[in-house]
């Protein structure tokens, strides 16, 4: 997407209808991404933020972070130290926790009261389920560096800025493949597919050379026992146009709908045709092994694009999973990740500084230097495949979409997690994971799944 001194406005907001209270709100307009295709607007620097000063006494708050090995990880490190360096009076201590049961370790933290000051929070229905222990940064930081922060809507009370941020973004991202260029020549194949049917040709082409198609695994972020689902699953309902993604969240278009089952049942072929590894829901290696050459794709996220930048150079491609019958030309693009303040930090109001001061281009730059892309207009990404990625919305016409993981309830997640892991695994048909879903959501109560995303109640 070109850089822009106002951000475009993507079409995520027909997802819903209006809001009708704070409790329940439409989907926001989230924004696209600063890209490196830079048009002269490229090289303005965003304003700087306003924040709070330094404190005079020295504080110390602790920050958590989800992150594992990824390159998230690295840049929050960075920014950190960079934060210090320039505020000598703050000393801020970096946890990693356990990704697989982050959200777990955040809610028992916050009933104790001895957690983090400044935590990781995904963004989206993530934010919405954890509100009750994010404070509200609107009386920290100033509504213009808020507005600085692409995507902030999503980070906010009732998915709206009006209501009040509970977050900022990071840093804008995708769910996306990754491919070996030397492996797809060795077999021939020169053009990426595009749908199902040119997916598994291109596999079989693998295959008969050798080589393993795809890795599944725990990947760099490690974010449950098995392989993370919505990657894949993401691309899968892309057979449905973006507005109509909010009727799987309502039940207008149920889990089970044969549609879903159909497309279900073609991924699970992908291990049953043996164009994945067996060890589906054991592999800890798979980002290893797909770095190593031992096989020709993986999927994951704009956080790997550094580390395989890296290990691989420009033998490494990214490509959007052709996973629907005819070309969707959709692209996951979407803010999902941040960091919130929570609401019993001893030390408020120097946590909520930390985080407007990542609006500064000093912070933006670190983003873009990490291989990461920023959020704020006029500071471009610098690592080659995320302006691949960047440009299939900006310049080849694709559409956007959200992470189907921050759109669908939490309660509908946990149990799609577990039963998606089966059915590539081939232990569970379609059939039963996908009614096992829509048992999950039709256990809600009625506000929970109607037409405007609802915030579940505190601590649920």
């Amino acid at each position: 997407m070109v850089h822009r001194k106002i951000v475009a406005v993507f079409a995520v907001a027909a997802i819903l209808v209006s809001a009708c209270s704070s409790g329940a709100t439409t989907a926001p307009a989230a924004t696209a991404a600063p890209s490196a295709g830079a048009s002269a607007a490229a090289s303005m620097a965003p304003s700087a933020a306003a924040a709070s000063p330094s404190p005079a006494a020295p504080v110390t708050l602790t920050l958590w972070h989800n992150y594992g090995t990824e390159a998230n990880a690295d840049v929050t490190n960075a920014l950190v130290k960079a934060y210090m360096a320039a505020n000598p009076n703050v000393t801020i201590n970096v946890v990693s926790q356990p990704a697989d049961n982050y959200f777990a370790l955040l809610k028992t933290a916050a009933i104790a009261g001895s957690g983090p000051d400044i935590m990781t929070m995904w963004t989206g229905l993530f934010a919405l389920q954890n509100q009750s222990y994010l404070e509200p940064l609107n009386a920290y930081i100033p509504m213009d560096t808020l507005k600085q922060f692409t995507g902030i809507d999503w980070c906010s009370k009732g998915l709206s800025l009006d209501q009040g941020a509970i977050c900022v973004t990071l840093d804008m991202q995708h769910y996306n493949g990754f491919y070996n260029k030397a492996l797809f020549a060795k077999a021939g194949i020169t053009t990426f597919p595009t749908n199902w049917t040119e997916f598994f040709a291109a596999c079989a082409k693998l295959k008969a050379a050798g080589i393993l198609p795809l890795d599944y695994g725990t990947g760099g972020q490690a974010l449950n026992a098995g392989f993370y689902p919505y990657y894949d699953l993401s691309y899968m309902m892309m057979y449905l146009p973006v507005s109509d993604w909010q009727k799987l969240y309502s039940g207008a278009i149920p889990w089970t709908d044969p549609a879903i089952v159909a497309q279900l049942t073609k991924w699970a072929s992908l291990k049953t045709q043996g164009y994945t590894n067996p060890d589906v829901l054991t592999n800890t290696d798979s980002v290893a092994q797909f770095e190593a050459g031992k096989a020709a794709m993986t999927l994951e996220g704009s956080w790997d694009f550094q580390e395989f930048s890296d290990k691989m150079g420009s033998n490494v491609g990214v490509f959007v999973p052709p996973f629907t019958d005819t070309q969707a030309k959709g692209v996951v693009e979407f803010p999902g990740d941040g960091f919130g303040v929570t609401s019993y930090s001893q030390h408020k109001a120097e946590a909520a500084a930390f985080l407007a001061w990542l609006a500064t281009p000093t912070a933006q730059n670190i983003i873009a230097q990490g291989g990461l892309i920023p959020v704020v207009a006029g500071i471009p990404a610098t690592n080659p495949l995320a302006n691949q990625m960047l440009d299939f919305a900006a310049n080849q016409g694709y559409t956007r979409y959200p992470m189907i993981d921050n759109v669908i309830q939490p309660e509908v997640q946990d149990v799609a997690t577990k039963v998606l892991n089966a059915v590539l695994a081939g232990t569970m048909s379609p059939q039963d994971a996908t009614k096992a879903m829509s048992d999950a959501l039709n256990q809600l109560p009625p506000d929970r799944r109607g037409d405007t995303y609802t915030a579940p109640a505190p601590g649920g």
